[in-house]
Parts: structure tokens; sequence; C-alpha cells
């Protein structure tokens, strides 16, 4: 198994594609029943009079899709784990997510930051587009990460 990932493997720019999360109905639906209950996810009758036209994915399932496919690529290139996050900024839900679908993730690194209060870390962040398997852009956001910075501690 690849070791920890640190601070000092990321630079500004670098950029990697990942992923390749195939969207269920069931899934959906299951989501959908405890998190997001509107008709649009649940029903297709409902959807079908809805403006997307059809039963789509609500936009925290396609969060939630999103991050199982960040951890699974941590996990190809290092130990899996940042150290938690500080948040996520200016998410966008950009085209609904549909029965079907294939997502796949691509990352730009923005900045790197040596924690001032805390110097064992620092926080990486980055842009992230979420597309389908057209290479339509269906999510974007801003992730921001802790990493445990090389020789500290």
């Amino acid at each position: 198994m690849p070791g920890t990932i640190f601070l000092e493997d990321f630079s500004p720019g670098d950029a990697r594609e990942f992923g390749a999360y195939e969207v269920t109905e069931e899934e959906i639906i299951e989501f959908a029943g405890k998190y997001d209950p509107q008709p649009f996810h649940l029903d297709h009758d409902a959807a079908a009079k809805s403006i997307f036209g059809r039963l789509c994915a609500s936009g925290w399932h396609t969060c939630a899709m999103t991050m199982r496919m960040m951890v699974d690529h941590m996990k190809e290139i290092g130990d899996g784990a940042s150290l938690g996050s500080p948040g996520i900024d200016k998410i966008r839900w950009l085209k609904p997510v549909f029965p079907g679908d294939v997502l796949s993730v691509k990352s730009v690194v923005e900045d790197v930051r040596p924690s001032k209060s805390k110097p064992g870390i620092g926080v990486v962040r980055q842009s992230y587009t979420v597309s389908n398997q057209q290479g339509e852009p269906v999510m974007a956001f801003t992730g921001n990460a802790f990493f445990p910075r090389r020789g500290a501690g």
C-alpha cells in the first residue's frame, strides 16, 4: 500500500482525473428516501412532471458519490485519508444526474499553505469538477483539506 500523503506532495496547478461511479436508480431512491425525500428523487411520475423530466439524484447524493471517488483515489495514491477538512466552498450543481450516468472527477490544486497555528499540518485547496460519461460537468466545488507536513512530529 502506498504511504502517507503529505502537504509537500501537492503543488498549485497539479491536476488529476479519477473515478468511474455508475449511478443506479435504486441508490438514487434509497439516498433520497433517507436524506432528500423530494418527489423528483423518489417517484418516476412526479419526476416526469418536474423541471428535470425524469428521476434524478439529489445534489447531496452527488456530493456523497464524489466523496467516495475522492477517498478511493486517495487510497490508490496514498493511505486514503486527509486529516479532515475545514469545509467546501462554492458548490454548484450544474446538471441533473440520472440513473445510468457514470461520474468521474477532475481536481486541480489551487493553493498549498502551511498552517500558521498548527505547524505540523497545512491546507490544500483544490477545485473539483464532476462530469458524466459524456464529459458534461454536473457539479463543481472548491474543497479544502488538511494534510500532515513531511518531517513534522
